[in-house]
């Protein structure tokens, strides 16, 4: 029987040990959960609030996200365009969008004041009526000064209009709301717009199409940051059947998109 001297028994007790260290690594370990990243997951989150906000762009991701943060520690900051903490109300103020003077609208209480919104590592910009409205410079100026310090920019819907308005989606892949796809692409020129796609990823941005395409970008989303596992176990605690093809999209033909 052979028998090893000490020298090679402790040789190979060291390669042994540096075998185990390696793969017990938490950064071994993540990068075994194929689709999530290696560097610690954000914590500062924030949702762009304005007048006629679509309300299931912003409470649809806020859902899964809110149940996520159960399991990691996330803090969410609510941002209104305003320069007040009065409450943001779905409501738009243009008699045209309101044809039947209706009172089924919705009102949030934000948590910042735009020009009081804190540092962020991911902010989520939803779209609606309210990203039609004239006045929204100082929301513009926001997304623009804010994008660099981010680590994640996500846009829900017609929030592309913003974030394509502050000039961050430019030489950048992106999509939108179909519907609204014409005058969209239009404040964009610079953007590679697609017009056949659920949600598109580029570099740090995230952009869906129309309303409920946010929920699925948010879930792409956490697939990425948390991984597989967190992100399917989160659709099936929501019992969500998330469409996880980024290239899904029926609405483009129903609503004639032509790329630009």
């Amino acid at each position: 029987m052979a028998v090893l001297s000490h020298s090679c028994l402790s040789g190979l007790l060291a390669a042994i040990l540096s075998f185990i260290l390696l793969f017990s690594s938490p950064v071994a370990m993540a990068e075994s959960n194929r689709g999530v990243q290696t560097t610690a997951p954000p914590k500062q989150y924030g949702m762009l609030l304005f007048p006629a906000f679509q309300l299931l762009d912003v409470f649809g991701p806020l859902d899964a996200l809110t149940t996520l943060s159960r399991k990691y520690r996330m803090n969410l900051s609510l941002i209104s365009s305003s320069s007040t903490l009065d409450p943001v109300t779905t409501r738009s103020g243009a008699p045209a969008m309101n044809p039947m003077n209706s009172t089924f609208f919705q009102s949030v209480l934000p948590t910042h004041a735009i020009k009081d919104a804190p540092d962020l590592d991911v902010l989520i910009i939803p779209g609606g009526i309210g990203t039609r409205a004239r006045d929204l410079n100082a929301t513009i100026d926001y997304i623009r000064t804010t994008y660099p310090k981010l680590q994640y920019l996500i846009t829900v819907c017609t929030g592309s209009r913003l974030a394509a308005q502050a000039g961050v989606l430019d030489g950048r892949r992106a999509t939108t709301n179909k519907k609204s796809w014409a005058s969209t692409v239009a404040l964009g020129p610079k953007v590679k717009w697609e017009g056949h796609a659920r949600w598109t990823v580029d570099g740090n941005i995230w952009t869906s199409s129309g309303i409920s395409a946010g929920i699925d970008v948010t879930f792409a989303f956490i697939q990425h940051v948390y991984g597989d596992d967190e992100a399917t176990d989160l659709a099936n605690l929501l019992e969500y059947e998330r469409h996880q093809d980024p290239q899904w999209d029926p609405f483009a033909s129903i609503f004639n998109v032509i790329q630009p």
